[in-house]
């Protein structure tokens, strides 16, 4: 009788702590709701969100102040078009602030970075951070320092490269 209670309790203490370790990954990856009470919404036009997801973080100061609630293409200005939940306790975002996607440490997931401005007229519910920066990809930093560097060695490499395929083409020329 003694081991089917060992049992018992043994099967009961891994089913409480599946359970608590469920709700600690929901809530640890944000997907179980927010920590917000109310919140407003702002949107926010950029011309690369490359890797930023929807539930992603709204950071100020490295705080969180909210999260992503949806991304989309603006049909009118083809710009991906991000709408941000916002917790209302925050009402000081100024309308000379600007968004970015940012990135945390070099590999890390994205989200979005508002940093302050000094403005003295604070953003409302419904209203666009005008003022943004999307986000840098490597690829493309890389493509300009590999393009930027060819460019300069390409006047020194042109001459002798074009004239060999002349010569290559006259021979194949004559051999019909």
């Amino acid at each position: 009788m003694r081991t089917r209670s060992s049992e018992l309790t043994v099967g009961v203490f891994v089913i409480v702590a599946a359970v608590a370790l469920f709700f600690l990954a929901m809530k640890v990856s944000g997907l179980l709701g927010n920590n917000y009470g109310d919140t407003y919404t702002l949107t926010a036009q950029f011309n690369n969100v490359n890797g930023l997801k929807p539930r992603a973080k709204i950071t100020i100061s490295g705080v969180t102040i909210g999260r992503i609630t949806d991304i989309h293409l603006d049909p009118q200005t083809l710009q991906a078009e991000v709408v941000m939940e916002i917790d209302s306790k925050v009402k000081s975002i100024d309308d000379d602030a600007y968004a970015m996607v940012a990135t945390n440490g070099i590999l890390g997931e994205k989200y979005l970075k508002i940093v302050p401005g000094a403005g003295e007229k604070y953003y409302k519910a419904g209203d666009r951070i005008t003022q943004t920066q999307g986000s840098m990809d490597i690829e493309d930093l890389i493509n300009k320092f590999v393009t930027g560097n060819a460019g300069a060695n390409k006047t020194a490499s042109t001459a002798p490269a074009a004239s060999a395929p002349a010569a290559s083409t006259e021979g194949f020329a004559e051999g019909f």
